[in-house]
C-alpha cells in the first residue's frame, strides 16, 4: 500500500527524516512520498490557487499520488529528492521565527529579505550535505514554502518570532494560541544534525539560542550581523 506524509521534521538522536523513520520500520520505501510546499490550509480549503511538491524515490508512486491530490487549483510538482524536501520543509519553519524576530525588534523588509536568502544558503548546504538536491530548495518546497511562512499572516512561526521580541515565550505562545510551534523544536534538532554533516548554519544557531537558552535577542542579532564578511556563493567561488 502506497503511503505519503505531511509529516516534517528531523529525528534528534539519529538525524532521520519521518520517511526514513517509515522506511525503516514498514520496509520498503519505494511505496513511501512527501508532500510539501507552500499550502497554508485556510486558502487550500478556499480553493484558491496552491501548488506543492510530491518527492519520493519511486517516480512512479510520485506520478500516482500527484495525480491523485492535483485538482483545478491545487497543482502537484513532482521530485526524486525526498530528503531535500523534507529538510526544507522542517528548515523553513526556523528561518520564520527569526524572520518574526527582527520584525519584532523593529528591524525592517530589508532584513527580512537578507534572513530568508541566507536562510536558503544554510538550507542548501544542509540539504546537500544530507545527499539531497541543493536545486530544490529553489522550488515550491523551499523558496515558496519560505516565501509564504516568513511573510503571511498564516504563519505561526513568524507570529511567535514577533512576539518573542517582545516578550513572550513559548509555553505562553502555545498556550495562548493553542497551536504547535514546529520551529521551535525543528532548531534543537536541526542543529546536531548540521554538527555530524560538517555544516555551519548561523541563522538557526541564533534562533536555537534566543528560544532555547535564553540569549539576549539584541546580542545574537548583534552576532549574526557581525560575522565576517565573505562571498555570497561560496561554493560557485571555491570551485573557479
Amino acid at each position: 500500500t502506497p503511503l505519503i506524509m505531511c509529516s516534517k521534521g528531523v529525528e534528534e538522536d539519529t538525524g532521520y527524516l519521518p520517511v526514513e523513520i517509515f522506511g525503516d520500520v514498514i520496509g520498503n520505501p519505494d511505496r513511501l512520498a512527501v508532500l510539501s510546499g507552500p499550502n497554508h490550509a485556510e486558502e487550500v480549503i478556499a480553493r484558491i490557487p496552491s501548488g506543492t511538491v510530491i518527492a519520493s524515490r519511486s517516480e512512479q508512486t510520485a506520478v500516482r499520488f500527484r495525480n491523485l491530490f492535483s485538482t483545478p487549483y491545487f497543482r502537484g510538482y513532482t521530485s526524486d529528492d525526498y530528503v531535500g524536501v523534507e529538510l526544507c520543509a522542517a528548515f523553513k519553519n526556523v528561518i520564520a521565527i527569526g524572520v518574526g524576530i527582527s520584525y519584532g525588534i523593529g528591524f525592517g523588509d530589508n532584513t527580512a529579505a537578507m534572513l530568508m536568502t541566507r536562510g536558503m544558503a544554510e538550507m542548501s548546504r544542509l540539504v546537500e550535505a544530507r545527499g539531497g538536491q541543493a536545486m530544490t530548495v529553489m522550488g515550491l518546497a523551499g523558496a515558496g514554502d519560505l516565501i509564504a511562512t516568513c511573510t503571511s499572516e498564516h504563519s505561526r512561526n513568524r507570529s511567535f518570532g514577533k512576539q518573542l521580541a517582545q516578550g513572550t515565550s513559548l509555553e505562553e505562545f502555545c498556550e495562548k494560541t493553542h497551536m504547535v510551534v514546529e520551529g521551535a523544536l525543528a532548531c534543537k534538532t536541526i542543529s546536531p544534525l548540521a554538527e555530524r554533516c560538517g555544516v555551519e548554519l548561523p541563522i538557526t544557531e541564533m534562533v536555537k539560542s534566543v528560544v532555547w537558552e535564553n540569549a539576549s535577542i539584541a546580542r545574537a542579532a548583534q552576532a549574526l550581523i557581525s560575522r565576517p564578511l565573505t562571498t555570497e556563493f561560496w561554493g560557485i567561488a571555491q570551485s573557479k
